[in-house]
């Protein structure tokens, strides 16, 4: 699947929610529905994300937040994530399904396992599996988990899913449906940001890199490094955009992306995809436009 990710040397992909609640309008709706801040609009997901498949989008990415935390704000998608994956795979036909990224240490490694084999076998295959040790530390007493043992929990359950098994269990014990599975490819891998490890740790065990977002420039940098450690495997990242209806809209950047028109996301495109970026997830919910609207934009020019 990593290969149907960067098929063409590049590629672009959504981030959950599809709901542009971070606009103004969207955080008037969002105050006049009562919802809480962070807390999108999820009445349109199913046919935004079947949109998504239709107009070629190559990744649908899905976040795992466990608990809505109030001083951080975000509640993500809401839907838990393997099973709203399980959904996805199934109204949807052939966009790849991402994490980005499953918090490892705050879940049991054994149901972890059969949750990602589930999701690969019921999507025929198409789950990238991103992973993360997590960064809200409010989230770890409450699981019963140690927070500054979060690396190591990590590495722990990332050589489990390697494995498919554990060597404790007894004799004839398996996990159905199986990781590795003969008619499918094996599940990639990706670690999200460093994840409590150090990058040489990363390259050799990981299968890619969900790295934060960041200018063309930050990208090179960083890409050098991962190809350092990690030779030609897959650098991920992601961009917060407002697609302006002016075309020519000049691009203004903000946290974590910018507000432009159709002809500077494509000059932004190009950069990131010269700065050694192999594909870019969009996140919509600062986008002020109808969805919709904005995602054929997009579409058209890819």
């Amino acid at each position: 699947m990593l290969d149907k990710l960067t098929q063409g040397g590049f590629s672009v992909g959504l981030e959950l929610p599809l709901d542009n609640d971070w606009s103004p309008a969207g955080e008037r709706a969002r105050r006049e529905s009562g919802r809480l801040p962070g807390e999108p609009d999820l009445q349109h997901h199913a046919e935004l994300a079947v949109l998504a498949d239709q107009l070629g989008f190559r990744a649908l990415w899905v976040r795992d937040v466990p608990l809505y935390d109030p001083s951080f704000g975000d509640a993500a998608q809401v839907f838990e994530t393997f099973s709203y994956l399980g959904y996805l795979a199934g109204i949807t036909k052939r966009i790849l399904l991402g994490t980005a990224a499953v918090v490892l240490p705050l879940r049991e490694p054994v149901l972890t396992m059969k949750a990602a084999a589930t999701v690969q076998a019921l999507s025929n295959g198409r789950l990238l599996l991103g992973a993360a040790s997590g960064d809200r530390p409010v989230e770890y007493p409450i699981f019963g988990k140690d927070f500054d043992a979060r690396g190591a929990a990590f590495r722990e359950q990332i050589a489990q899913l390697r494995a498919g098994h554990n060597p404790a269990w007894p004799p004839g014990v398996q996990l159905l449906p199986r990781l590795a599975q003969p008619a499918l490819p094996p599940i990639p891998l990706l670690v999200a940001g460093l994840a409590q490890q150090t990058p040489e740790w990363a390259g050799a065990n990981m299968d890619g890199w969900l790295a934060y977002p960041g200018t063309p420039d930050d990208h090179a940098r960083r890409v050098a490094l991962w190809r350092e450690v990690a030779g030609a495997k897959p650098y991920i990242s992601f961009i917060h955009l407002d697609l302006q209806a002016d075309p020519d809209a000049p691009l203004r950047r903000h946290r974590f992306g910018a507000a432009t028109g159709r002809n500077g996301l494509v000059a932004e495109l190009q950069a990131l995809k010269a700065a050694g970026v192999d594909h870019i997830g969009l996140h919509l919910r600062r986008n002020q436009r109808p969805l919709a609207e904005t995602m054929e934009e997009i579409a058209s020019i890819l």
